[in-house]
């Protein structure tokens, strides 16, 4: 994680006020994320929202957020789980961003990983302790998500916020599994982005 978050001239320590803006390409720091912790990727989606308000503060917002806050998206990760709960399967409070790997901050972009047997009641979820062991995951009939946002300024008061996700499946196996289940979810998955992109812009500018 050094090597990437000296690529981007800041520390995850210290975030300078006077770093300069994206360039016209408004993914690109969220690309390079990308293709620093997953640049191999057999499944993507991306949605984006405008926003009146501050990078940091929009950061600190996905940070704080919780999709158990929302009732909606509560509900739809209820169903998805009711099946491991009814069979036991599943005894761990709901799928939230608090069981994501924190990869990286900057002064414009969050990234976060994930790994495990997504297709399974219970996820199959693998323990990262940190970006490194994300990095380090390499093999296994499982797969590697990122999950990464990034906050473009478009104008003194309004920002662009794109979020993005990949998913690498790393065996033959994982990608036969992952496949169907992936065009199953897929529908939703897009919805509950929207919902959670919508849900920050709410926070932002009533704020």
């Amino acid at each position: 994680m050094r090597t990437y978050l000296s690529k981007l001239a800041i520390s995850t320590e210290q975030r300078p006020s006077g770093m300069s803006t994206l360039s016209p390409d408004n993914d690109k720091v969220l690309i390079d994320a990308f293709d620093y912790f997953l640049p191999r990727y057999n499944f993507s989606e991306r949605h984006a929202i405008t926003i009146h308000g501050q990078p940091s503060d929009i950061l600190d917002t996905i940070a704080d957020y919780r999709v158990q806050d929302d009732p909606l998206i509560r509900q739809v990760i209820s169903l998805r789980e009711l099946p491991g709960r009814l069979s036991k399967h599943l005894s761990a409070p709901p799928l939230d961003l608090d069981d994501f790997t924190l990869l990286a901050r900057t002064e414009h972009t969050l990234a976060y990983g994930l790994a495990g047997a997504f297709w399974r009641a219970d996820y199959g979820l693998c323990s990262l302790p940190s970006a490194d062991a994300f990095i380090a995951t390499k093999q296994g009939d499982i797969c590697k998500l990122v999950l990464g946002f990034t906050v473009a300024p478009i104008s003194r008061s309004r920002c662009r916020l794109i979020t993005k996700t990949r998913v690498l499946c790393l065996s033959d196996k994982a990608r036969r599994y992952f496949t169907p289940y992936w065009f199953l979810i897929r529908p939703v998955s897009g919805l509950l982005r929207r919902r959670m992109l919508w849900n920050i812009r709410r926070i932002i500018e009533q704020n």
